[in-house]
C-alpha cells in the first residue's frame, strides 16, 4: 500500500496506521505518515510533513512547513540524571528539516525547554540534548552529538561526527569541520577544526556568500588578527585593544562580546 500523498494546504492527511493523541493539534495541510506516533500536547504547524515511524512523544511545538524524516524522535525525556519528571518542552521553528533517526530531547528545569530555530537542517543521526538552543539557518551534518545546554547561533555550520561538550557556545556564521571535538566556545565568523580544535581564520567564503560587505569582512579580519594572532598580548588585552580600534563595526562588537562572555574559554 502506498503512503499518503501531500495534499494542498488546508487538508490534513493521517495514514491509517499512524496514532495521534486526542490532545495533539495538527495544522492545516499536515501529513502524518505510516506508523508515526504523535503524543499529548504536541502542536504541529500547517504544511509540515511527519514521515513514517516518526515519534513526537509529548510537549512539543513544531512550526509550519517542516519536514521530519523517517524514524526521527522528538520531544522525549532528557537524558539527565537530574531530571525528575518536571514539565518541559521542545520547540522547533518554521521550515526546519529533521532527517532520519535524529533525536531531540525536551528541556529540564534548568531552562524548561530545548529550542531549534527556523530554516535549520538537522541531518541524520544527530542528537540534540536537553536545554540546547539553536538559532536560525543552523546546519548540523550527520551524527553531530550535542550535550546539554549547548548554544549555537544563527547561520553556524557543524560538520559530521562532531561531539560538542555541555555548555559550549558556537558563534554566528562559524564553521566547524567534521570530526572535531568541541570542548570550548567557537567564536563567531571563524573556522575551526581538529581534535582538539584550532582556529583557521575567518569563515570568509560563508561571509561573502551571505552578503557581508567587503568593509565588514576587512574589519573582522583586522580584529581576528589583533585578537588571535598577537604574539605579545594576552587574549584579554587584544580584545580590549580591538574593541577600542574597531568599536564602530557591529559585527566586531558581537565578536568581542562573545569572547568576553565566555565561561568555558574560547578556541584559539
Amino acid at each position: 500500500m502506498s503512503g499518503p500523498s501531500i495534499g494542498a494546504r488546508g487538508e490534513t492527511c493521517i495514514h491509517p496506521t499512524a496514532m495521534v493523541d486526542s490532545q495533539a493539534e495538527l495544522g492545516d495541510g499536515v501529513v502524518v505518515g505510516p506508523w508515526a506516533l504523535i503524543g499529548p500536547r504536541v502542536q504541529v504547524g500547517g504544511g509540515t510533513n511527519v514521515g513514517p515511524r516518526v515519534l513526537i512523544e509529548r510537549d512539543t511545538l513544531v512550526g509550519e512547513d517542516c519536514l521530519i524524516a523517517n524514524g526521527a524522535v522528538l520531544g522525549t525525556d532528557p537524558q539527565d540524571l537530574k531530571y525528575k519528571g518536571e514539565e518541559s518542552s521542545l520547540e522547533v521553528g518554521d521550515r526546519t528539516v529533521i532527517r532520519e533517526f535524529a533525536t531531540l530531547n525536551r528541556g529540564t528545569q534548568a531552562s524548561g525547554r530545548t529550542v531549534i530555530g527556523s530554516d535549520c537542517l538537522i541531518m541524520a543521526y544527530t542528537h540534540i540534548a536537553h536545554d540546547c538552543e539553536l538559532g536560525n539557518h543552523v546546519i548540523l551534518a550527520n551524527a553531530v552529538n550535542m550535550a546539554g545546554h549547548v548554544l549555537i547561533q544563527d547561520w553556524a555550520i557543524v560538520g559530521g561526527m562532531t561531539p560538542i561538550h555541555q555548555f559550549v557556545r558556537i558563534g554566528a556564521h562559524a564553521f566547524v569541520g567534521g570530526g572535531s571535538r568541541i570542548t570550548k566556545d567557537i567564536p563567531p565568523y571563524c573556522r575551526a577544526a581538529g581534535s582538539p580544535p584550532k582556529l583557521y581564520g575567518l569563515n570568509s567564503v560563508g561571509l561573502e556568500r551571505r552578503g557581508f560587505s567587503s568593509d565588514v569582512r576587512r574589519a573582522l579580519k583586522q580584529a581576528y588578527r589583533a585578537i588571535f594572532q598577537s604574539s605579545d598580548e594576552t587574549i584579554s588585552e587584544a580584545v580590549e585593544k580591538a574593541g577600542l580600534e574597531l568599536k564602530q563595526v557591529p559585527e566586531v562588537r558581537h565578536l568581542i562580546k562573545f569572547i568576553r562572555d565566555s565561561e568555558r574559554g574560547v578556541t584559539t
